[in-house]
């Protein structure tokens, strides 16, 4: 499975970014998907998952009200809309998805439980 992540950019603080994970290989269908961000200096962090059916989603409590993930199975596509960023979420973006299948509520927060990566896409935001 390869995933390939894109959208990132310099952004203004206040201002919105929309990010994109591709999945090739293999379907997103059945899989959850994940974002997680690493600042420099910083530990990778969760930001977000959608459960394999997009009917449950998580966030990580500093983008919660802010972010928005979503799937889109038959482009086997995954977006993070960004809004209202702060210079506190400038850091690399990474979208991620476990070997595990599940068609239920499965939505890992953990890195661990993640298994195929993208390279991730910085996303700059100037204050």
């Amino acid at each position: 499975v390869q995933l390939q992540a894109s959208g990132g950019g310099l952004v203004q603080a206040g201002g919105s970014l929309r990010l994109s994970c591709a999945a090739s290989g293999r379907a997103f269908n059945g899989y959850p998907v994940g974002w997680f961000r690493q600042a420099p200096g910083k530990e990778r962090e969760f930001v977000a998952v959608i459960t394999s059916s997009g009917r449950n989603t998580y966030y990580a409590d500093s983008v919660k009200g802010r972010f928005t993930i979503s799937r889109d199975n038959a482009k086997n596509t995954v977006h993070l809309q960004m809004n209202s960023v702060y210079a506190e979420d400038t850091a690399v973006y990474y979208c991620a998805t476990p070997n595990k299948y599940s068609t239920g509520w499965y939505a890992p927060r953990s890195r661990s439980e993640y298994y195929y990566w993208g390279q991730g896409t910085l996303v700059t935001v100037s204050s």
